[in-house]
């Protein structure tokens, strides 16, 4: 990991430690996945084959959830391993439901002028699993639960292949824990495209999906990106891209566990980002050397490592600042392990999920606590909060007027209409007061 000292870093330098990898906003990057989504929106389904066979040496295929194929997923898994699936999906419920938003109460702004706020669900929604090099199915239960919830009317999942071809078993079963009928084994930028123009292939039709779900490397990030800026494209949830967690870490903290966190964070992608924020030089020492001792043993030490050479480790005078620049970069996951966690989050005000305390592991949060661990990256944090079961629904208001309360307001709005030098509204106005 890199070393900062933030007190001696000017402006400039400040910006360069909190940099994101580059590869985010590569040039081949966009260019790549403009190409693919041009190629579907002129092909459609052949250009989704193609490039699927191209770039995962696999053509798209549909997994149909019947009940011989997910009784011989779970009959591949351990019994304990389909109860903590079960604990989780039935926790993420739990969660989402208890926070679902309800249609406001009337209000009655004039005498006879009544608003309100009613919510109703997406009629389509496709949800991207992160897949390949490891099964992400908790991502499949952090999304397609708050969906049903919400009260969604179709969910068309997409998941990258495994090399071997087939689903894990852990992805089936969590998919009939969502209560999924099929999942589509399409991955990277394709998949995207799929799901904004549609596609017919061999094993069925995807119908274009109303907004786009899901994080994803620099290549999804992009084309969920791409796709909701193209003229009628879909909706996307937030910027979901290469993982990323910031350690907040006091002289007290333990650094066994907070090089624990950074690994699990590293792990994930090659492009994924960890930062550890500290007002101890001597923590800073010690987190690292356990970050090294922990790491060898990792099956997927290679790609931690390569994570790692992107990773920061910046020195602050207090933890104040050390709160000013978690503010500053807007992490996706912010683990607050410090003595005060819980009076230091009043200080937060951007991040996708906060952890208060050595206790609460981030990988909690990304199983099984109840939320949703699908959360803006790349700062955007500053402005998005993760996905919860309002961002499967949308806001609409009702307004509702009698004679008497046109008679009281129309005048009003006539006259601020003529204001604007829009007659037509205002005459639109008038006819409610007789003039």
């Amino acid at each position: 990991m890199k070393r900062f000292d933030w007190n001696a870093l000017d402006a400039a330098g400040r910006a360069a430690a909190l940099a994101r990898p580059q590869q985010r906003a590569e040039a081949r990057v966009v260019d790549t996945v403009r190409e693919i989504l041009e190629d579907v929106a002129a092909r459609g389904g052949q250009a989704v084959t193609d490039w699927s066979v191209r770039l995962d040496g696999a053509p798209p295929r549909r997994i149909a959830l019947t009940s011989d194929v997910v009784a011989a997923a779970r009959d591949r898994l351990r019994p304990a391993d389909t109860r903590s699936i079960r604990i989780a999906a039935e926790n993420v419920r739990i969660f989402h439901e208890a926070t679902r938003p309800e249609d406001s109460n009337w209000v009655e702004i004039t005498p006879g002028v009544r608003s309100r706020l009613v919510w109703r669900p997406l009629q389509s929604a496709g949800l991207y699993v992160p897949g390949g090099s490891a099964p992400l199915f908790s991502s499949l239960l952090m999304m397609a639960i708050p969906a049903v919830v919400a009260g969604v009317g179709r969910r068309v999942v997409v998941t990258p292949p495994s090399k071997s071809g087939e689903p894990h078993p852990a992805m089936i079963y969590a998919a009939a824990e969502a209560g999924l009928d099929s999942l589509w084994l399409i991955g990277g930028a394709q998949a995207i495209a799929a799901l904004t123009f549609g596609a017919e292939l061999e094993d069925g039709t995807i119908e274009p999906c109303d907004k786009l779900f899901g994080p994803g490397n620099a290549w999804v990030a992009e084309a969920k990106k791409q796709a909701a800026s193209r003229p009628g494209g879909p909706a996307v949830d937030m910027p979901a891209g290469p993982s990323e967690l910031l350690v907040i870490a006091d002289r007290r903290a333990d650094p066994v566990l907070a090089a624990a966190d950074l690994l699990s964070q590293a792990e994930h992608d090659a492009d994924a980002q960890v930062v550890l924020v500290c007002d101890s030089e001597r923590m800073i020492d010690e987190i690292l050397a356990e970050v090294e001792e922990q790491l060898p043993s990792l099956p997927r030490a290679d790609i931690a490592r390569a994570s790692l050479a992107e990773g920061r480790a910046i020195r602050v005078a207090d933890l104040d600042t050390a709160c000013a620049v978690a503010n500053a970069y807007a992490p996706e996951h912010l683990a607050l392990q410090t003595e005060d966690a819980d009076h230091r989050v009043a200080q937060i005000t951007a991040a996708g999920a906060v952890f208060l305390g050595a206790w609460a592991a981030e990988t909690l949060g990304d199983y099984a606590a109840g939320p949703s661990h699908v959360l803006p990256t790349d700062g955007a944090a500053r402005t998005l909060g993760g996905l919860t079961t309002a961002s499967f629904m949308t806001s609409m208001s009702v307004q509702s007027v009698t004679e008497a309360g046109a008679a009281e307001l129309a005048p009003i709005a006539a006259r601020l209409a003529r204001l604007e030098g829009l007659e037509a509204h205002a005459r639109a106005a008038d006819l409610r007061t007789g003039e």
